[in-house]
């Protein structure tokens, strides 16, 4: 292991002496998120950038293991959508002094959970909408607004956030996904780092096949 440590997942700082990149499972105080080990944000505080998340909705952010989280990128949750079937979206019932009962979920815009999965590298001040399901693998650009799914090893960016190219070939694509890498022990992890880092991607899709027992 590296200067004699072994990788902890429930370590807040992953850098000694430095405060602005945490894992963030071990900082989560809220019931409604989840977040998987060793995704980290580059930031001291990871929940402020949950926005709009509130208990009653019900809705969830899930976080897959070994994402990397830029600095200002911000999770809008449900919280933040207005009634859009009616002739004023503003939110009254929220307010105080005016009469008006909440709406019923079916006049909301709900979108359900937001779902990240592994590896995904998210870049700085991006926009992850309501709803989103984002893929393992999949590398969002700087100040991208995602508002849509996103499949596996995709690369999206802009706003609104558009497909640049796939990183991988198909077949690559399915290796990763049945060989599932942040699944494996730290040991393990250990060992694949040279190919996990590895250019060479002919070299990987042969040692992928070898692994998976693929001829």
């Amino acid at each position: 292991m590296k200067n004699g440590k072994k990788p902890d997942p429930n370590v807040i700082h992953p850098i000694s002496g430095y405060e602005n990149e945490i894992y963030v499972k071990p900082t989560i105080t809220k019931k409604n998120i989840i977040v998987g080990d060793f995704t980290y944000i580059a930031d001291s505080d990871f929940e402020r950038h949950v926005m709009h998340h509130y208990e009653w909705n019900g809705d969830r952010l899930i976080i897959g293991k070994f994402c990397q989280i830029g600095p200002g990128v911000e999770f809008i949750m449900n919280g933040a959508n207005h009634q859009m079937n009616a002739v004023s979206t503003y939110p009254f019932y929220t307010l105080e002094g005016w009469e008006m009962d909440p709406p019923s979920p079916e006049d909301l815009p709900y979108k359900g959970d937001t779902v990240i999965g592994n590896d995904v590298w998210i870049g700085q001040n991006a926009v992850i909408l309501p709803g989103v399901h984002i893929s393992d693998g999949v590398i969002i650009g700087a100040d991208s607004v995602v508002g849509s799914d996103v499949d596996p090893y995709t690369i999206v960016i802009g706003n609104p956030s558009e497909i640049l190219r796939t990183r991988f070939d198909v077949e690559l694509i399915d290796l990763l996904l049945k060989f599932r890498w942040w699944d494996k022990s730290i040991e393990e992890i250990n060992h694949l780092i040279p190919l996990l880092t590895c250019s060479d991607l002919e070299k990987v899709r042969s040692e992928l096949k070898r692994m998976l027992g693929i001829e």
